[in-house]
């Protein structure tokens, strides 16, 4: 199967420096720079209060906020990361509007818009993404209507997994920490979804879950943590009910029809 290209790194509480504070220079929200959101033009203060900003737009560290975001650090949306979603989206428009039996002309668009899109892999519209180059779908995976993949950090899914219509896979963190979440700071945990997973119709995954190959997800489960291979979990929060185990071949249809 794939193999994720970004660790985990969600944001903690609060700064690392638990002296510092808004005001303080060592403070990641003592700073500023243009406070107007890139995406709808408003002003929010402290929006761009990044720490550490140069006129490149740069942390004292030397990275862009792309840079912070893709390797799982707190970040802060700027006008580079909104260019990213907006190509995304223009793309994500397109393969929504393509009609169906234009296989081509949609499988060209996700090579486009994905990382990697595998061999024999069918997705549906309409689909919504927040990058699209942080995802990757490996060989003959099955997405049906509806999915929402909002990929801060890699969403990574096997080889023969089938997604049920308006699933949701969530790698966006926010702080707890009311002033750093205030200042619009936020981070991103990777997700992986196993070969030949399923997942039922309407679960949700979250941040920096990977669940394990052979596992099947009931539908409307919410996954908040990782699940093993070979299983079967259902509920909010999901929780394994069982194996995977020879009632579920082809005599096991009673078990299938409760998933």
């Amino acid at each position: 199967m794939l193999e994720p290209e970004s660790r985990a790194g969600g944001p903690d509480p609060g700064p690392s420096d638990q002296s510092s504070a808004p005001g303080d220079p060592r403070s990641p929200l003592s700073d500023s720079r243009d406070d107007a959101d890139p995406l709808s033009g408003a002003r929010h203060p402290g929006l761009a209060q990044t720490g550490t900003v140069d006129a490149t737009g740069r942390d004292a560290d030397g990275r862009s906020q792309r840079e912070r975001m893709e390797s799982g650090d707190r970040y802060v949306v700027d006008h580079e990361i909104v260019a990213m979603h907006r190509r995304a989206a223009a793309l994500y428009e397109a393969f929504n509007a393509t009609p169906d039996d234009d296989v081509v002309g949609r499988h060209r668009i996700l090579d486009e818009l994905f990382g990697a899109f595998g061999a024999g892999s069918e997705l549906r519209a309409p689909f919504h993404c927040d990058y699209g180059v942080n995802i990757r779908i490996g060989q003959r995976v099955f997405v049906n209507f509806g999915l929402v993949a909002l990929d801060v950090a890699a969403i990574v899914i096997g080889d023969d997994v089938q997604v049920g219509p308006n699933v949701q896979l969530l790698t966006p963190t926010h702080p707890v920490d009311p002033g750093l979440r205030r200042a619009r700071w936020e981070a991103g945990e990777p997700i992986t979804v196993g070969d030949n997973v399923w997942l039922g119709g309407g679960v949700i995954v979250l941040p920096g879950v990977t669940i394990g190959p052979d596992t099947v997800v009931g539908a409307g489960a919410v996954v908040t943590r990782d699940l093993p291979s070979g299983v079967v979990a259902v509920g909010n929060p999901a929780r394994v009910i069982r194996e995977v185990g020879p009632a579920d071949g082809d005599g096991g249809r009673a078990h299938r029809s409760r998933v």
